[in-house]
């Protein structure tokens, strides 16, 4: 037990000498007397190694269990005798996948300082069964894109040499069940090193990334793809690196031919904002699929999100054929040309001049050009416009048709601000339920109750309570402590028309969904 003990609390760093090894050793057998387990010392030890003291984890596990520093620790480490790494290094070879640490702080991609040699575990093995042996030792040869597992014997022309994994074989020596099928297949266990070569092709993105970046500081290596452009958010640390961050993700991820960062908040008016391109080519017009629709745009001018797809298709889901959608922020369609498609009627607006351009060009794309009437307005007029003249029409066609209006307002800085538009929508039209639009309004909140804060919001725009006649869907987290959010609800008669609709028309109101059943339906991205 006391070696045990020793083994796991004495670090290779500490070269003090036998005099310090007695008193560590004395020390240890004082703490295994008063119940310090094993486990305990292990665990304090690698708690002790991650906060990067100076000092051995059992003086440290000593002062947190006394609530006193040692006289002998103190003095210690005023010498500042002891040095501990960052972090507890993996004896198996944690730097195998890990470039040369040379590369650390290159600003300038040089994919030749990439490359090095590591010396791994191989198995000399006859061809004929180098099939059957890579099976049976599936879990312990090397596994790496872009490394061979067998490559030539340059000393037998009749056999293969098989790399294995030196994570998965420590100290270069085998276990027993890969003895025995080394057994079974006659194929001597005596492994031999072999010089591996590793180049900037062999290293991941991530692993690249991290080794170039200064130690301790994020690693971006995520992006949004948009068509061949990647899109990132760097940091103000990794701004220096942003170059070179762009070029790996070129390198490392197939189709993707520019990089782009954003160099500026969205401009709530377009909706698009200012980037650099990182690496690659400059050409930002770019194609897209999404819910097994096309769409064409320029992404330096508009916007596009791909994190909404799934929310787009879940709005789509609730029209059905002959329902009138008025989508206020189409932007290029990705609501607009699904309805559409689903023989909606469909009016869709957007302000941005390039928006309503790239709208049509794939409504044509879409072959929907003739289902959809698109709009270049100041989203207020539109409402205030199109969408109460529609309303009005339909009024009249109440009792011959029984048609569920939609009305989209997805621009989630701004949108709840233009609910006001409603109020007394249409005042002075005879009051029906049949003409209650149902609106789904976008939001960001970084409230500790999201869906309390865009119920409260909306209510303020609207001049009217919403309390058990809306529902909140979490859309997705935008940032910490940031979410995006939708609330759909019918528009109170007493809103649009000024008074309520005549005993028995107004539908019943629907149940507010709250933040529990947001977060059953799980985070839509």
């Amino acid at each position: 037990m006391l070696s045990f003990l020793s083994e796991r609390c004495c670090c290779n760093d500490f070269q003090l000498g036998p005099a310090w090894w007695i008193l560590n050793r004395g020390l240890l057998w004082i703490l295994w007397r008063f119940g310090y387990s094993a486990r305990l010392l292990k665990t304090n030890h690698y708690r002790t190694a991650a906060s990067n003291t100076s000092s051995p984890a059992v003086w440290m596990l000593l002062a947190q269990r006394s609530g006193r520093t040692p006289a002998l620790l103190a003095i210690v480490q005023k010498r500042r005798i002891f040095t501990m790494p960052d972090t507890v290094q993996d004896g198996t070879n944690p730097g195998l996948y890990s470039p040369h640490p040379q590369v650390r702080g290159m600003t300038l991609l040089n994919r030749e300082a990439f490359r090095r040699t590591v010396v791994v575990p191989a198995l000399k093995v006859k061809k004929e069964v180098v099939h059957t042996l890579l099976k049976s030792l599936k879990h312990t040869v090397l596994q790496r894109p872009g490394l061979k597992r067998v490559v030539e014997d340059p000393e037998d022309e009749d056999s293969k040499l098989v790399i294995l994994d030196p994570h998965k074989i420590p100290d270069f020596s085998l276990g027993e069940s890969e003895k025995e099928a080394l057994k079974q297949l006659h194929v001597s266990p005596e492994l031999s090193e072999y010089n591996l070569e590793l180049t900037y092709e062999n290293f991941k993105a991530e692993e690249i990334l991290r080794a170039v970046l200064p130690e301790g500081q994020d690693v971006t290596s995520g992006f949004s793809r948009v068509g061949h452009i990647a899109h990132v958010n760097l940091r103000d640390h990794q701004l220096p690196y942003r170059h070179l961050i762009g070029q790996v993700i070129v390198d490392k991820n197939p189709g993707i031919t520019c990089v782009v960062n954003k160099t500026s908040i969205i401009d709530s008016t377009y909706r698009n904002f200012q980037m650099e391109v990182l690496a690659g080519e400059s050409n930002l017009v770019t194609k897209v699929r999404e819910n097994n629709f096309t769409y064409e745009l320029d992404f330096a001018k508009v916007y596009w999100n791909p994190r909404l797809s799934t929310e787009h298709g879940r709005i789509v889901e609730l029209l059905r054929p002959g329902d009138v959608l008025f989508d206020v922020f189409a932007g290029i369609g990705p609501f607009a040309i699904p309805a559409a498609k689903k023989k909606c009627v469909v009016f869709a607006n957007d302000l941005n001049p390039e928006s309503y351009n790239w709208l049509l060009h794939n409504c044509k794309l879409n072959k929907v050009d003739d289902k959809i009437k698109a709009f270049n307005m100041d989203g207020r007029d539109f409402l205030l416009g199109p969408v109460r003249e529609e309303l009005r029409k339909e009024l009249t066609l109440r009792e011959e048709q029984k048609t569920a209006f939609h009305i989209v307002m997805n621009l989630p800085a701004l949108a709840i601000e233009f609910l006001d538009v409603f109020r007394h929508l249409l005042v002075g039209e005879p009051c029906s339920a049949a003409v209650l639009p149902t609106v789904h309004c976008y939001g960001f909140s970084k409230h500790e109750n999201p869906a309390k804060d865009m119920q409260e919001r909306a209510e303020a725009a609207l001049g009217a309570p919403l309390e058990g006649r809306c529902s909140t869907y979490l859309v997705r987290n935008v940032a910490p402590n940031k979410e995006m959010l939708c609330i759909t609800f019918q528009i109170p008669a007493d809103v649009l028309y000024k008074r309520p609709c005549p005993a028995g028309e107004e539908p019943a109101p629907k149940r507010l969904r709250t933040c529990k059943d947001c977060a059953e339906e799980g985070l839509q991205s």
